[in-house]
């Protein structure tokens, strides 16, 4: 998938999206253009890397889901309990408080873990694995949404960092590298 930065027509970062779907909002005349990917898609025709919206859109701020893909994201791919970096098929879930136990699967309670490390924590908590977290997880902000969008974006483009937001205190929050 080739992925496009879409932004508000306030310049504002809204998502990555596909190139497909970037196409058809410039075909219907809804996103322009701000800045080509480099190569011709058909003769005279370049793909998009970063599209505006041609109208602003009023989009209400919400929390981020506790999806696999942002934990793994908000955890930099490593394993909270080794530290060790994995690829995203490598790496599990982890509840700190078993949910057995009554522990929920929400932000503060979910970390990505090694094979190795889930299977030896197995359905106990942390200190009575005798195991130790590098970082203690929080729980989701309003600020969540804009971090994983930009890391995210850092990941799949390095050039879309200066439409990403800049980097501040509050996003050190969130980053376990």
């Amino acid at each position: 998938m080739k992925a496009v930065l879409q932004l508000n027509g306030s310049y504002e970062p809204l998502s990555v999206i596909r190139m497909r779907d970037a196409l058809t909002k410039i075909t219907k005349g809804k996103a322009l253009v701000i800045e080509d990917a480099g190569y011709e898609i058909y003769p005279g025709i370049f793909a998009p890397s970063v599209i505006k919206l041609v109208t602003y859109r009023n989009v209400p701020h919400r929390i981020q889901q506790a999806s696999r893909k942002n934990i793994l994201t908000r955890d930099g791919l490593r394993c909270m309990y080794c530290g060790h970096k994995f690829e995203a098929r490598e790496l599990t879930l982890d509840h700190i408080i078993p949910r057995s136990r009554g522990g929920r699967g929400d932000w503060s309670n979910l970390v990505s873990c090694c094979r190795a490390d889930n299977h030896r924590k197995a359905n106990m908590t942390p200190e009575e694995a005798g195991m130790k977290l590098i970082h203690r997880p929080l729980p989701a902000t309003l600020s969540t949404s804009r971090w994983l969008l930009k890391q995210l974006g850092n990941d799949l483009n390095p050039d879309w960092g200066k439409y990403l937001w800049n980097s501040s205190e509050g996003d050190k929050r969130y980053a376990f590298n």
